[in-house]
């Protein structure tokens, strides 16, 4: 379930209908499905999408997307640190940006037009849409891990064009999921 932290980290939003609703006014789609699936933890790539096939055939249909692929991001993953590099930066994209977290967790920082930076924790079940030209930048949490279904209009315009705003380096790559904050 995904937290919505605002005014620094201090307040949280965490009820799926509230979430749903704070991030469809800053632009940000936002769902839940069902992550019940029985995968191993080891399953391949093909396994994964196959298992999520009907759910990601609707969002190729309704966005225009051609390709999907899994992401599997964590300790043990070669080049983590350069990997994460490309992420944690303010940046935006020319395409959308769409996540589908199956495991583990991770903070998408959206920095709207108007308006704070606002802070998505994303845990497994969320899945999250950057609408194309939408800054943001991308930490895992502390335990680094995450598997993800990645969606592409074309896999060539997913190219990260940086701000060089410095405003990430105000941030945190800090989860601590809703019990943490102040109910908002």
């Amino acid at each position: 379930m995904a937290v919505v932290k605002l005014e620094g980290g201090t307040k949280a939003i965490a009820s799926p209908a509230e979430v749903r609703e704070y991030l469809d006014a800053i632009g940000i789609e936002y769902e839940q499905w069902s992550h019940d699936q029985p995968l191993p933890e080891d399953a391949s790539q093909d396994e994964v999408l196959g298992a999520y096939s009907g759910p990601i055939e609707k969002l190729k249909e309704r966005g225009g997307y051609t390709t999907a692929d899994v992401i599997v991001m964590n300790p043990r993953t070669p080049g983590l640190d350069e990997m994460l590099a490309k992420f944690n930066k303010e940046h935006w994209h020319d395409e959308d940006e769409i996540r589908f977290t199956i495991s583990g967790h991770g903070i998408f920082h959206i920095h709207p037009r108007e308006g704070p930076v606002v802070t998505v924790e994303v845990s497994g079940g969320d899945l999250i849409r950057i609408p194309r030209m939408t800054r943001h930048w991308f930490n895992l949490c502390e335990d680094r891990q995450i598997k993800a279904i990645r969606l592409f209009q074309n896999k060539s315009g997913w190219t990260p064009y940086y701000t060089g705003s410095g405003v990430d380096g105000n941030f945190q790559p800090v989860c601590m999921g809703p019990t943490y904050f102040t109910p908002h």
